[in-house]
């Protein structure tokens, strides 16, 4: 027993020194020593004042630091120098929920966005442009290089009437780098940008500009491609823009974010005044640390990880694909209404030849969430609409909306036309017109938030990175699960979570749109009759994959008792790939975890929070909103029974929706033998292509046999592999958003 306590004390001991990191703080001063520091401060006398234990299991070391920072009423229309000195310091303190390299000096990325610093960009302004376009371009350290990159990116703002008007060299200090940082530090430079004639430089005409920028970036990206410029030869990215804007600007790298303001100059210079600041550390726990992937992003700062990135990076190529707009219309992206219709139908993914593509799973889930939420900023969609849409609160039984019902109608509408970019993630979020921070529906990332006497919002992942005295301090709060703060940065009104939601949300009639346009299809009881005799009922059985272990277990258990069968943890059945059994398709898929944590997936014991409710129909534009989005059949459940089909099939009249609908067959006959299933692929997705062209906008696969003589002659697509073709056919003709697909089978396995 005294061995295995000294065993596990050395364990300790061992495990503790091991995680005992020292965080290198080189001085501003060029040729002074380093400091090297532990994490946490030393009293007299300690050498060490680690908790003992592993230092995961004693400290957090699991999440991202992220806040900011807001003063609209001090200083000019500029604001203070004193707000970015305060979102430094707290970028600072954070320290400890970032990570850093294996050098003990790199960082995995640490970063701030704020007000464009018209003070110190003054050489560039006139009374005849006094906001140009800024943009902070990484670019490559070779200087032959980068001037091929620069040359390309002039020719493309001249071509979009952008008159340059010239290139910063960013001051940068590269000796506090680390080594890794330093092995790839691109060459930082900022450009400035005259709006188009045709935008009049002022407030009204910003959104145009704005736009203009945007696609402009996308643009360039295209042309520095084709010349071979945007990437290395090892295909990681050597041109990126942090961002391109007249209203923001992000500096960001891979430091420390103590060593941020000493990398970049700028940030100790009085000039650099800012209304507020965005700060960000990064801990990088789903990509290698780079430069283009510190934060903030463009419009957001993530603390968390998108746990349905696939799904909603898929869903995005889905929609970008059915959004048909004229070459000629995607050649202009200067005229007002022109690149307001480009975002609004955002036909871009496909056209790779004329705008960089929207999203991409080579990039981070933080990189493709902006990227989205970007666009929507740009489509008219105010920043707090477009993460209500896109991070929804589980809104659903929630008391604290009981009075505000024109919310939850906001989220019904969004909720039928965008899947949910589900966290957890807590994302702080600027377009330059406001500031916000939400929380997704788990709310499993901690942040709170100060508002001290002059009017400044302090909102941070934990409180005490600015130093407050609570005197000053007028009213302070925390986010819960889904709930937002809001700051408008023209009159400096600070919204809570209700008042900013009821003010997004009573924009638009949602409720009167939906009340007149959607159908519901609730839980219904299953048809008593009988669609098989006894014999027929076991050939079916056996022909759809049951087994007498499936029925005699599960089946029975979820009949008799209605509860699902409990298994122990272990499995030692071989998988799929390696058994010499024959098995469904379902089995050779593993259903995927999360990296960190794992959101609820149970909609019965987490049902507060999850819900596995969805639509059928045309889904409309989700950068636009109109009535039309509302016109959807919402099931309260994917998995229907006959009478809740029949429910469907009663919205196909005229007087009751008019939801076109068209069913078709996935048996094919035993004797086109193996290659049968080949072509019935191909006559099931050519088919569907067809119908969907033709307006049905519910697609029903089915496999039902109408009888015995039927099931002996023939047998069908898996399910799995019908709706994976049909489903991919229809992206690629761009028709997957005009319709909804249900599979009725005999196949229905989990």
């Amino acid at each position: 027993m005294r061995l295995s306590q000294a065993l596990l004390a050395v364990i300790a001991a061992s495990a503790a020194s091991a995680f005992q990191t020292h965080v290198s703080r080189p001085h501003t001063m060029a040729g002074s020593s380093t400091t090297s520091l532990n994490a946490f401060h030393l009293k007299e006398g300690e050498t060490r004042n680690m908790f003992e234990g592993p230092r995961p299991l004693v400290k957090e070391r699991d999440a991202c630091g992220v806040g900011f920072i807001a003063n609209t009423n001090s200083g000019d229309e500029f604001g203070t120098h004193k707000v970015l000195a305060q979102g430094l310091h707290a970028l600072d303190c954070m320290e400890h929920r970032g990570a850093c390299g294996g050098d003990g000096i790199s960082g995995d990325g640490a970063g701030i966005m704020t007000q464009i610093p018209w003070k110190l960009f003054k050489d560039y302004r006139s009374d005849n442009c006094p906001q140009p376009g800024v943009g902070m371009v990484f670019l490559p350290q070779e200087e032959s290089r980068r001037n091929e990159v620069k040359e390309a990116i002039e020719k493309v703002c001249e071509a979009n009437e952008l008159e340059f008007l010239g290139w910063r060299e960013v001051p940068v200090d590269p000796s506090t780098l680390g080594p890794q940082a330093e092995a790839v530090v691109p060459s930082m430079w900022q450009m400035f940008v005259k709006a188009p004639a045709l935008l009049e430089d002022n407030e009204e005409t910003r959104d145009g500009f704005e736009r203009t920028l945007y696609l402009v970036r996308r643009r360039i990206a295209v042309e520095l491609k084709a010349a071979g410029l945007l990437v290395k030869d090892d295909g990681s990215e050597e041109v990126y823009f942090a961002s391109f804007s007249s209203q923001t600007i992000v500096y960001k790298g891979m430091v420390q974010g103590c060593v941020l303001p000493q990398f970049y100059k700028d940030l100790q210079n009085e000039d650099f005044t800012t209304k507020f600041v965005i700060y960000h550390r990064r801990f990088s726990t789903n990509t290698n640390p780079k430069w283009p992937l510190a934060q903030p992003m463009r419009v957001v700062g993530h603390n968390g990880e998108i746990n349905t990135l696939i799904g909603n990076v898929n869903w995005v190529k889905a929609r970008e694909k059915s959004k048909t707009l004229p070459a000629e219309e995607l050649g202009d992206l200067v005229s007002k209404e022109n690149t307001d219709n480009i975002v609004m139908m955002c036909n871009t993914q496909d056209v790779p030849n004329l705008l960089e593509p929207l999203v991409d799973l080579n990039r981070s889930d933080s990189a493709n969430l902006d990227a989205v939420f970007e666009l929507m900023t740009k489509s008219r969609h105010r920043a707090p609409c477009a993460l209500m849409s896109l991070v929804p609160a589980a809104y659903e039984n929630e008391p604290a909306l009981s009075d505000n019902p024109e919310i939850i109608d906001f989220y019904k509408f969004h909720g039928g036309l965008l899947e949910a970019w589900d966290g957890p993630a807590l994302l702080v979020f600027s377009d330059g017109k406001s500031i916000g921070a939400s929380l997704d529906r788990n709310g499993l990332r901690p942040a709170r938030y100060s508002i001290t006497k002059d009017g400044t919002v302090y909102m941070m992942s934990e409180t005490g990175v600015v130093d407050l005295d609570e005197a000053d301090i007028v009213s302070k709060g925390r986010l819960g699960p889904g709930m937002m703060i809001n700051v408008d940065l023209a009159t400096g009104e600070f919204k809570d979570n209700i008042a900013i939601k009821s003010e997004i949300a009573s924009r638009h009639p949602y409720g009167e749109w939906i009340a007149k346009n959607r159908k519901d299809v609730t839980k219904m009881s299953f048809a008593e009759e009988r669609i098989y005799d006894d014999a027929t009922t076991t050939f079916a059985q056996g022909s759809f994959g049951w087994g007498l272990e499936d029925i005699g277990m599960q089946i029975q258990d979820m009949a008799g008792f209605a509860r699902e069968t409990t298994y122990s943890m272990g499995d030692d059945a071989p998988i799929a790939v390696l058994s010499e059994r024959p098995h469904t398709p379902y089995n050779y898929f593993k259903q995927r975890f999360a990296q960190v944590t794992n959101p609820p997936i149970d909609p019965l014991r987490e049902g507060v929070v999850m819900s596995v409710a969805m639509t059928l129909g045309k889904k409309e534009s989700i950068y636009k909103v109109s009535e039309k989005g509302a016109r959807l059949i919402h099931l309260e459940s994917p998995v229907l029974n006959s009478n809740e089909m029949e429910r469907i099939a009663s919205f196909s009249s005229e007087e009751n929706g008019g939801f076109q609908q068209g069913t078709i067959s996935t048996r094919y006959a035993l004797e086109d033998g193996p290659e049968g299933i080949k072509k019935a692929i191909e006559a099931i997705c050519d088919k569907a292509a067809e119908d969907v062209r033709n307006g049905v906008e519910v697609l029903i696969l089915s496999d039902k046999a109408a009888d015995q003589s039927e099931l002996d002659g023939s047998t069908y697509i898996p399910p799995l592999v019908a709706v994976g073709a049909v489903h991919h056919r229809l992206i690629t003709e761009g028709l997957r958003m005009d319709t909804g697909i249900v599979v009725e089978t005999g196949s229905a396995w989990s």
